[in-house]
């Protein structure tokens, strides 16, 4: 790509013009959504903005480079999970979907070396059949799915408000709107914890 060497930390800005060509403004040159491609292999970051009004296009981007990545044949996105994902569109827990699969991929990212390592010691046939790049997915699998469970039922209204079995304290229906509010917070603030002990026994 010929680009000048840049630190990982430093946040490149793209230009999207109305022609849909993309300008590298680090390097002072026109590219492709290839050229973004082979950025984030390098774990360069960028942002796209519109050229004329500065609107933040990163996302639709990057949707693009996956939609181009996809039709070279490179799948990851099986038509059954992209089924699944769609329906969630419109649904009332679509605002949490982006947080786990962020965190799925977090975790993935985090045991990645581990899983490549498992990966050749399956190939080599000299790693234990329990011990498979399958069952470590469903264990990274299993972890993110706690995580959410906790975000989900902490946040219900029914488990914040009224009596559940095994939640601890819970508020009377008579409670006062500021009461609600610090009770709230208090749920808030306990369900943090929580998700902290997680990610200390998923490390």
């Amino acid at each position: 790509m010929g680009r000048p060497k840049k630190k990982k930390d430093d946040t490149i800005v793209v230009k999207k013009y109305a022609n849909r060509r993309l300008y590298d403004t680090g390097r002072s040159s026109y590219v492709t959504l290839d050229d973004l491609c082979e950025m984030i292999r390098e774990g360069q970051d960028f942002v796209v903005v519109d050229a004329k009004s500065g609107e933040d296009l990163t996302q639709n981007v990057l949707t693009q480079i996956i939609v181009e990545q996809e039709a070279k044949g490179e799948t990851m996105l099986p038509p059954t999970f992209l089924r699944q994902l769609i329906q969630f569109y419109g649904d009332n827990v679509q605002s949490y979907i982006p947080n786990y699969l962020e965190q799925s991929m977090h975790n993935f990212v985090k045991h990645q070396e581990e899983i490549r390592e498992t990966i050749n010691q399956s190939l080599e046939n000299t790693i234990k059949p329990l011990n498979t790049p399958l069952n470590m997915m469903e264990e990274i699998s299993r972890k993110n799915m706690e995580i959410m469970n906790h975000t989900m039922k902490a946040l219900s209204p029914f488990s914040m408000f009224n009596a559940g079995e095994g939640e601890g304290e819970t508020a009377p229906a008579t409670m006062s709107a500021e009461d609600q509010a610090a009770f709230l917070r208090k749920k808030i603030n306990d369900l943090q914890n929580q998700l902290k002990d997680i990610e200390k026994k998923s490390a």
